[in-house]
This record gives structure tokens, sequence and C-alpha cells, in this order.
């Protein structure tokens, strides 16, 4: 399996610095994070709270990009997966899309040669 493709996680603040330190000793050498506020299935209701939310409430999360070789994606979501992993509301979600291309500015290189 060839290519590129986009993994965006979208996760509580608090497990940035976990998942950083697990995707580094995986090689992984880029990222983009923004903090964002947003909510899933539950509407933000937190697992404590004993009625769902009518309306949704936004809570504060981190989604985290990361541009990878399609041949480490199953590793890079394996680490992702165990390290974001609580059993509890709220430990995120993944989505992976292909892309098309890439292409870094300064030299012009694009596809597999922009991420190395």
């Amino acid at each position: 399996m060839s290519g590129i493709s986009k993994i965006e996680i979208i996760t509580a603040m608090s497990k940035l610095s976990v998942l950083k330190q697990e995707l580094s000793k995986l090689g992984v050498s880029g990222m983009t994070v923004v903090q964002a506020i947003g909510c899933g299935v539950q509407k933000g209701t937190k697992e404590y709270e004993i009625k769902e939310n009518v309306e949704m409430e936004l809570l504060p999360k981190e989604l985290i990009m990361l541009i990878v070789e399609n041949e480490k994606i199953k590793d890079i979501l394996e680490v992702i997966k165990k390290a974001l992993y609580t059993g509890h509301i709220g430990d995120g979600k993944i989505v992976v899309t292909p892309v098309s291309d890439i292409i870094r500015i300064r030299t012009g290189e694009d596809g597999i040669d922009a991420l190395r």
C-alpha cells in the first residue's frame, strides 16, 4: 500500500503529551496541533452525569494532524489507540483520509519526498 494519508485525532487536551512521546518513539517526525472545542455523540455529557445533555455542550479538545506514509499507518494507529485509551467517554476519534499530494514549499519536493 503506497501513498500518503492524513490522520486526524480529536482527544482530550490532557492526552497530548503522552501521545507526542509515543509517536516520537515510533519515528513520527511532524504533527500539527490545534486547540478546539467540540463534542461527540454524547453531546458533551460527562460520564458522571445522570442524564444526557439536551443541548450540545462544547468541551475543550485537541485536534492533532499527522501526514504519514501509508506503510506506517497500521503501527501509528495502534500506538494512538493505546496511548489515548481509558475506556471512558471522551477518549476521542481518529479519522484517516487519503492525500492526493503534498508539496514542501521551500524545496518544491512533492509526494513521499516531501515527508522525508
